[in-house]
């Protein structure tokens, strides 16, 4: 681990896949901040009533170019936040929006594999759209129960495997194949490593821009969409609970 000004820096063999250069311009955009990152923050934030939310620290991991961080303040009001992303490049962005904040951000140069963070020292993980660029998830979620305090909540939101495995995202977007996964197995992979999911605090969004016709069947025709549980889901969004508080 070393420092650079203001960051940490911390580089294991963690497996990482980056993404494309489209990618990386993409995840910086109106479109992405609005349609997703957005979006995602609201429907966790519905998610997180159900538990009981008080964050005082929360880790941003993967946070990229920091454009989660006014909505997550918006949403949870915190003490502070720890923005955590494994591409320098994109932390410069995150920088310049932690200064406009207002609030204490801290960045890290780091990834989801060591986090040098101390044990039970944050309130709440907000893992938004990382979790599919990650080789080694399991090593990711202990880290995450490690560094939550007894009682603190992972709010995941990812994309599925339908989704990532879409041709539309194979073309424009890098992923490492095995890493990817169904809704439920999602579920199913943060319960085995000692969180509590109760079923009131997961969703299923199926968003317009998720669907294999960009929600053009619904638009042109009126057809609406299947319901969850005749449909391959390609988001998933939960609030996870570490036992102990």
């Amino acid at each position: 681990m070393t420092r650079r000004g203001d960051e940490l820096v911390m580089h294991p063999d963690d497996g990482f896949v980056p993404e494309t250069r489209f990618g990386r311009w993409f995840l910086n955009t109106e479109i992405w901040s609005y349609y997703v990152v957005n979006e995602a923050i609201r429907d966790l934030q519905r998610l997180a009533g159900g538990v009981g939310y008080r964050f005082d620290i929360i880790a941003d991991v993967g946070c990229g170019h920091g454009r989660s961080f006014a909505p997550l303040m918006q949403a949870f009001n915190p003490g502070g936040l720890i923005g955590i992303d494994r591409e320098a490049v994109v932390l410069r962005n995150a920088r310049a929006r932690a200064a406009a904040s207002g609030r204490t951000v801290m960045l890290i140069e780091g990834d989801c594999a060591a986090l040098p963070l101390a044990e039970a020292s944050v309130d709440a993980v907000f893992c938004h759209q990382t979790f599919h660029h990650l080789a080694d998830q399991s090593r990711a979620l202990r880290e995450f129960h490690r560094i939550l305090r007894p009682g603190g909540v992972l709010m995941l939101a990812e994309s599925t495997r339908a989704y990532i495995e879409s041709w539309v995202i194979r073309l424009l977007f890098r992923h490492p194949a095995h890493s990817q996964r169904s809704a439920a197995e999602y579920v199913s992979m943060v319960r085995k490593h000692g969180f509590a999911v109760p079923s009131s605090c997961v969703s299923y969004p199926y968003t317009w821009w998720s669907r294999t016709d960009i929600g053009l069947r619904e638009a042109i025709l009126g057809t609406p969409p299947p319901p969850h549980g005749q449909r391959r889901e390609t988001l998933i969004n939960l609030v996870a609970v570490k036992p102990g508080a």
